[in-house]
């Protein structure tokens, strides 16, 4: 079943992610090697694409998981978990209508 995993972020979160990138990119590719990530990204904190200093207030990410612990436990190992820059997550069913 597919999973949203909603992380929001911390005040001032941007070095950390910076710093963090590339771990949590790696688990969010592991998954996509798999086939189990229907989307994934980050929440601007300000209307632009590409944010700069402004960073970050959050991620998305839906992917496939056995069940809700399964994919709870997945969020609680995130890197930006693991070091702060997540300071809530929130798991999900999610049930895909559209395309």
């Amino acid at each position: 079943m597919w999973y949203v995993i909603i992380g929001k972020d911390i005040e001032n979160s941007l070095q950390l992610r910076i710093k963090t990138r590339d771990s949590h990119l790696a688990r969010l590719n592991d998954l996509s090697d798999q086939g189990r990530i229907l989307i994934a990204g980050p929440n601007p904190s300000i209307d632009n694409e590409n944010p700069g200093e402004a960073g970050f207030s959050g991620s998305v990410i839906i992917a496939e998981f056995k069940s809700i612990e399964e994919a709870k436990d997945w969020a609680n190992e995130d890197p930006y978990t693991q070091v702060g820059v997540f300071e809530e997550v929130i798991v999900k069913p999610f049930k895909k209508v559209l395309p």
